[in-house]
């Protein structure tokens, strides 16, 4: 007999509830933040063959359906709560529940945060996540804070996720160690919260990478200026992004664009003054993850891209647009 929507909700979805107290079940979720925290939410929206492909194992689409929720939490320095999860589905198949559900509770039991609430119906296969953090009042990360001055700072090793996703399309080969390095920063990102959290009270401003290097960067710019009479803009110092060696021997226009326009990084972009670059290093070490000063933010319009020689370089970089071209590293 077919599992109904209360059924797969029982048998998939319906946990015991530890740390939020008032809990799920009943027609709303009751949430008790710390008293004196704010609370922090986002939403993201999944949707097969725009965000994912179809033959993405469902229990790697199930860590990265919360994944890219928590990397949104991480940007704003926030503590996870809890979470929901809205599942359209084209049909009931009970062993891909199982593994999605096992891969959705896996990072959700590492971060400590519970599921309480949600919905199913019947359609085409998309995910909808909300997540909720909590911050203290004032130590939020905005993506505001740049200034003239200030260094651009960059999480992890991005552009593995674009190399990937270029590399199934057909467009480069990557074989062996390379291809499975692409595939688990495609497939199984690591959400930044701890770092999130260090940054609190150092970073000026911080966006997680979800539509590419640049595009992320113009939204801090578009954000935190203009500052004056001239607009805010930054310098990227080609030479100093962080080059994964997934990256080695393929040609420096194709590194670039895995770099600078690759989407689906969850790596954290920020800013900082150059007087804090020794608690922007001693945030990492506590944090467990690489940090890269890439650039500048400068009082002049535009991004620049340059080389070891100061140089600028020119190249078709953009970043991912969900209604426009589908360069960058979505599926």
């Amino acid at each position: 007999m077919p599992l109904g929507e209360f059924d797969l909700i029982r048998r998939h979805f319906d946990r015991p509830v530890r740390h939020q107290p008032l809990g799920v079940g009943d027609d709303c979720a009751l949430l008790a933040p710390t008293p004196g925290q704010q609370l922090a939410v986002s939403t993201d929206l999944l949707v097969e063959g725009r965000h994912f492909l179809s033959t993405v194992a469902p229990q790697a689409l199930g860590h990265k359906a919360l994944a890219v929720n928590l990397s949104d939490l991480a940007a704003c320095g926030a503590e996870p709560m809890a979470y929901t999860l809205s599942l359209a589905l084209p049909r009931v198949d009970d062993a891909w529940l199982g593994a999605f559900a096992s891969g959705l509770h896996a990072l959700a039991d590492a971060h400590g945060i519970e599921l309480v609430g949600g919905d199913t119906t019947a359609g085409p296969l998309t995910i909808g996540i909300t997540v909720m953090g909590q911050v203290p009042p004032g130590q939020a990360l905005l993506r505001s804070g740049a200034r003239p001055g200030h260094v651009i700072w960059v999480s992890g090793w991005p552009g593995r996720a674009r190399l990937w996703l270029d590399a199934v399309r057909g467009t480069l080969r990557l074989e062996g160690a390379s291809f499975e390095a692409g595939r688990l920063a495609m497939e199984y990102p690591q959400p930044r919260v701890g770092l999130g959290l260090a940054l609190r009270g150092v970073a000026s401003s911080a966006i997680d990478l979800s539509d590419g290097l640049l595009g992320d960067l113009a939204h801090v710019l578009a954000r935190s200026g203009p500052t004056s009479d001239a607009a805010l803009g930054a310098r990227i110092d080609a030479h100093r992004l962080p080059r994964h060696p997934a990256l080695a021997g393929l040609p420096e226009e194709t590194v670039l664009a895995c770099l600078l326009a690759g989407g689906d990084d969850y790596e954290l972009l920020f800013t900082a003054p150059p007087s804090r670059d020794a608690d922007v290093q001693e945030a990492a070490q506590r944090a467990g993850v690489a940090v890269h000063a890439i650039g500048q933010i400068v009082e002049a319009p535009g991004v620049e891209v340059r080389d070891a020689m100061g140089r600028s370089l020119e190249g078709p970089w953009s970043g991912y647009d969900h209604f426009g071209t589908q360069e960058g590293g979505r599926a």
